[in-house]
């Protein structure tokens, strides 16, 4: 049921979840039809656990670099490959899996196994996030601390790629795919017990291989030389000479990658355009409005948020319309449209007269009440609608009657008559609804034959319209009444007819791009201006404040999101969805290392309240994830050291926030027991996860953010304390699985009921 019009959305770019993926120790690897039999793995022997099978990296595996240098792309894969006449080798990763982590954690980082790779041209596939951010205010490249040669965006974005072209419809990790110059498959493995048989079918690929691969050596050639290869180590090699280098270097490193323009060098321009020098960047920016590169289209919107001239801004708008025309990508067209569109003011929303009128207004505690609307019903039944020749008490029928339909959709709270026939007889109640709302309408149009006019009536005919579910044409009355409202008010018909007309407007955009269709950009400022006065709105809530912020981050504008996300906040402090907002911006500008900082200084300026403790606990725990994730194991631990505390005191304040404190608290306490697992500090590892246990049971089988649950940890735990034989220390570490709901000691969502599995596989 509505509670007021709600815009579809259809916006964010959803993550791919880890239930999509299939865990990769469970049957047979598949071998292409033509190519090499993939080798057969054994069933896990008896005794063997899974665990003991695929050991966890320790805090030492991971302090070392990952050796298998991965291509930032797959069109630089696919050029690598042509050029040195070598395979490539698509490696499928997954944070949390078992056997993943052991590959990522363990075989990726030992010099045996990257020399097996080295053959191959590899890539690396992987939609878990590692660095919060790919490059720093500085435009440099920040790597993934898990696989080292590429960052966090390259993993991410060649992984729906190559699941359109060679996955087959399955996302199962770990997984190793090898593919052939004309881009044929010659094996695809997974499900394997052991490494063994992986490294053997990656033996056999290249060894059975009637093309050699040859080897191109540019590391003694000079640097300039090196701008026309896609070769990520050239990449790397000339961007850290950018950097090392004088402005004439600099200057000539630039100019050589234009005329390399076919070879994307977007890293290397994006250093210059956020340079400090300014005759560097200004270049770096001309270069970048010349590319015909598709990859242009990525980096010119990041240059656009830059303080600019007219003139270069000019330039890069047209280079996006122009990239947009040739590679037909509806992104470059439509960010050209939006960056004209926000520029420009609305003429269908008077955003200043709305916004001054609703400044400091609050809603009147009167209006809307059922006591009112029941006054105003019996006034309404005195007489009929044809023998009232006042216009205004015409409408002020007509806004009642919408009220009343509107009441039986629980638009603003029901009366407790209404409410007990929503429930008891719901057919009758909206057959009532559909009744009110369509007298609404009939009085609206007697009040416009008596002379009425303007935005409050065209309201009344929008809003009721809509509710009967005419939903098209509602749009074009809404438009005309946001186009006639000079104040609007403070009640709930301004709000909710400023929402349809700017719901009306972005289906308009969605309808044109979907049909691949040039849009005016006045449709974009109206849909923004129409939120900009919404901001305003005493009956505005927090989700449609996130719609227009989620929006503005579609569109990639960047300056006024931000002032928008702090307004919002101030307007709903204890929102969680705008403080989810909010934690991702921060992580999007400065890192994680800028979260605690931002919630300290809030704590400081609005004091400690629960709620806020709550939020600063959360960001505690997400940064202490974000520096497990970058290997740093004792700054997590004290970051997860800080959320507990925080938690905690909040619970002190307010009781009654324990309830959702507890399960961060839980996984908190595990995290550190993981942290010391990996630093082969068992004791402390048992008793943190037994505390995790006693804290919050029901968390123990949920996934935190590095897809890791208490109990997976512990079974970890467990198998390394059989291998030392610690039978005390182990036997404590069962007794609290024991007393766990067997439900929890299931095989994670990921890995159950896989072909070739075994039963759900508890402990």
């Amino acid at each position: 049921m509505r509670t007021f019009p709600h815009l579809l959305c259809g916006l964010c770019l959803c993550a791919i979840s880890s239930l999509f993926f299939s865990s990769g120790v469970s049957s047979q690897p598949r071998t292409v039809p033509g190519g090499p039999p993939a080798a057969s793995p054994p069933r896990l022997p008896d005794g063997i656990s899974r665990e003991g099978m695929w050991p966890a990296p320790t805090t030492e595996d991971w302090a070392k670099p990952c050796l298998i240098p991965f291509q930032r792309t797959w069109e630089d894969a696919v050029a690598v490959a042509e050029e040195t006449q070598r395979a490539i080798l698509i490696c499928v990763n997954m944070d949390g899996e078992i056997a993943s982590e052991h590959y990522a954690g363990i075989r990726y980082r030992r010099p045996d196994t990257a020399s097996l790779y080295d053959p191959y041209v590899c890539v690396i596939a992987s939609v878990y996030r590692h660095s919060p951010r790919d490059h720093d205010d500085e435009g440099r490249r920040i790597l993934c601390p898990r696989f080292g040669s590429v960052t966090c965006g390259e993993h991410i974005t060649i992984e729906p790629i190559l699941y359109e072209k060679y996955f087959e419809g399955d996302r199962i990790s770990p997984r190793h795919i090898m593919i052939e110059l004309d881009g044929s498959e010659v094996y695809d493995i997974f499900h394997a017990w052991d490494t063994s048989s992986v490294f053997t079918t990656i033996v056999d690929g290249i060894t059975n291989r009637e093309i050699q691969g040859k080897n191109i050596v540019r590391g003694d050639r000079p640097v300039l030389e090196r701008v026309d290869s896609r070769d990520n180590a050239d990449r790397t090699a000339i961007e850290r000479a950018y950097l090392e280098g004088d402005a004439t270097t600099r200057r000539a490193l630039l100019l050589a990658a234009a005329e390399h323009d076919d070879k994307a060098h977007m890293d290397l321009l994006r250093l210059g355009v956020f340079s400090f020098d300014v005759e560097l960047s200004r270049l770096a920016r001309s270069k970048l409005a010349e590319s015909r590169s598709e990859s242009a289209i990525d980096l010119i919107p990041e240059a656009l948020r830059m303080s600019l001239e007219e003139k270069e801004r000019e330039a890069l708008l047209e280079a996006l319309a122009r990239l947009g025309e040739a590679s037909q990508s509806e992104r470059a067209q439509w960010v050209s449209v939006v960056h004209r569109g926000l520029a420009t003011r609305s003429k269908a929303v008077n955003v200043e007269g709305l916004t001054a009128a609703l400044t400091g207004a609050e809603y009147p505690a009167s209006v809307g009440t059922v006591e009112v609307r029941a006054d105003k019903l019996k006034v309404q039944d005195e007489g009929s609608v044809a023998e009232v020749e006042d216009s205004s008490v015409l409408l002020e029928k007509a806004e009642t009657a919408l009220y009343l339909g509107l009441e039986g959709l629980d638009a603003f709270g029901a009366s407790p008559r209404t409410e007990n026939l929503m429930t008891s007889d719901p057919a009758t109640a909206r057959l009532m609804t559909r009744s009110r709302l369509s007298e609404a309408r009939r009085i609206a149009r007697a009040a416009e034959e008596k002379g009425a006019s303007g935005w409050r009536l065209d309201s009344i005919n929008a809003l009721s319209t809509y509710y009967l579910g005419d939903a098209e044409a509602a749009y074009p009355m809404a438009e005309k009444a946001v186009e006639s409202m000079v104040s609007g008010g403070t009640d709930w018909v301004t709000m909710a007819v400023l929402t349809v007309f700017a719901e009306g407007r972005f289906k308009s955009i969605k309808a044109a791009v979907r049909a691949e269709k040039r849009w005016p950009p006045r449709w974009l400022t109206d849909v923004h201006s129409a939120y900009v006065v919404l901001l305003q709105h005493p009956l505005t809530t927090d989700s449609q404040i996130v719609w227009h912020y989620d929006f503005l981050t579609w569109l990639g504008a960047d300056v006024r999101r931000k002032g928008y996300l702090q307004k919002g906040l101030e307007r709903f402090p204890e929102s969680w969805i705008l403080h989810d907002r909010l934690r991702a911006r921060i992580l999007e500008k400065e890192g994680s290392e800028g979260l605690e900082p931002a919630y300290d200084r809030m704590l400081e300026v609005h004091g400690e309240s629960s709620s806020l403790l709550w939020f600063a606990g959360l960001a505690s725990f997400q940064n202490a994830e974000y520096l497990r994730r970058a290997q740093k194991q004792d700054d997590a631990a004290d970051a997860y050291s800080r959320s507990i505390a925080r938690y905690d005191k909040a619970i002190a304040l307010d009781p009654s926030t324990q309830q959702t404190a507890d399960p961060y608290v839980a996984l908190a306490l595990a995290g550190r027991a993981r942290l010391a697992f990996e630093g082969d500090n068992h004791e402390t590892a048992v008793d943190l996860l037994l505390e995790s246990f006693e804290r919050h049971s029901a968390s123990a089988a949920t996934l935190d953010g590095l897809t890791i649950s208490p109990v997976d940890t512990a079974k970890m735990v467990r198998a390394k304390l059989g291998e030392l034989g610690r039978k005390e220390l182990n036997d404590r570490l069962q007794a609290g699985l024991d007393k766990l709901d067997p439900s929890q000691l299931e095989l994670p969502a990921y890995e159950r009921d896989v072909p070739g599995r075994r039963g759900r596989g508890g402990c």
